[in-house]
């Protein structure tokens, strides 16, 4: 039996240093049916003398197989370490990936812009609320109730009271309420008409209002503020133009264009051949706003101003269709 159990032992350690799989070894030589096992059950045959011998010397065969099976099994997971170390072997001095980087979309552009040209000129910037009341909205603006405007078709109704603004001009109401002249405002933000989407409309969109109130605030004042304003929005040979108009709020009123500043007022694709752009509307605040908001039209006057962010972006980059803006086309917002 003592021959035996050698025999088992190098059986063993010559399969396991030819590569034979551990676990097969283990099965084959230790397992309930292995070979050391069935030598053991034929212990029963041997004599009292024999029995210690024959059982230290399997103990011995059974712990030589297993450190050669766990020096073979540390050898193999080393092995696979170092294959997948160099598999996933990083080459630092190769060029990384390049990380595109993004920057500011047209309409945020845009805005901050004028935010920068006004704050320039001496103006603060107010924002307010998009949930607006009815009387901000329309009364304060001389805007009665059965006036166009607040048809369901154009405004967002949220009860008869509370709707979302149609214009920032709440937030000139809201500035003359709690501060007295001089005032020197600009309110950019969003708002909402039921509008459906098309080439020129949106639901949503961006406005930038303005408002002067002082003592003698005359016309040339607003002229002279608007012609800055195109002079920096779109180049210093801009010229501006006023047509009559009206608004409940201001009077007089008017339509203010720009001189296209791609063909310099001689007519092209862009201005439609006629040489000129609108950009927004403006006009001297009309008295009874200023009296609704406590002001004394009689000691003070002013004027405002109010334009669509997108129309101003559509003006500057040549953007043809107000849809663009709003659908995140890489390819087209990568242009800019």
């Amino acid at each position: 039996m003592k021959e035996m159990l050698e025999k088992i032992e190098q059986s063993a350690l010559s399969e396991i240093a030819a590569g034979v799989s551990t676990e097969e070894i283990r099965i084959k030589y230790l397992g309930k049916k292995g070979e050391l096992t069935k030598v053991l059950r034929g212990m029963g045959a041997l004599s009292a003398e024999e029995r210690p011998v024959v059982g230290a010397l399997a103990n011995t065969v059974r712990a030589n197989i297993e450190a050669a099976l766990k020096e073979a099994v540390a050898a193999e997971e080393a092995r696979k370490l170092d294959e997948k170390l160099k598999k996933e072997k990083l080459d630092v001095t190769f060029p990384g990936k390049e990380i595109a980087r993004g920057h500011r979309h047209p309409i945020y552009e845009t805005e901050q812009t004028l935010r920068d040209i006004f704050i320039g000129l001496g103006f603060s910037i107010v924002e307010g609320p998009e949930v607006e009341y009815d009387y901000y909205n329309f009364e304060a603006l001389n805007i009665p109730k059965d006036h166009p405007a607040r048809d369901t078709q154009d405004t967002f109704y949220i009860s008869d009271n509370i709707l979302l603004r149609s214009q920032t001009s709440p937030v000139q109401v809201r500035t003359m309420e709690h501060m007295q002249p001089p005032i020197r405002i600009i309110s950019p933000g969003r708002v909402y008409r039921a509008d459906p989407a098309d080439a020129t409309h949106s639901p949503i969109f961006h406005q930038c209002e303005g408002l002067v109130i002082d003592k003698g605030v005359t016309m040339g004042d607003l002229k002279g503020v608007l012609e800055l304003f195109a002079k920096r929005m779109f180049g210093e040979k801009t010229r501006i133009r006023f047509r009559p108009h009206h608004f409940p709020f201001t009077e007089p009123s008017a339509e203010v264009d720009v001189s296209c500043f791609a063909c310099g007022g001689k007519g092209c694709r862009l201005c439609k051949g006629e040489g000129w752009i609108e950009i927004l509307g403006a006009g001297m605040v009309h008295p009874f706003v200023l009296s609704n908001c406590g002001i004394d039209p009689n000691e003070y006057s002013g004027f405002a101003f109010g334009m669509g962010i997108e129309r101003i972006a559509m003006a500057r980059l040549g953007i043809n269709d107000l849809r663009l803006l709003y659908e995140n086309d890489m390819r087209f917002l990568e242009q800019f």
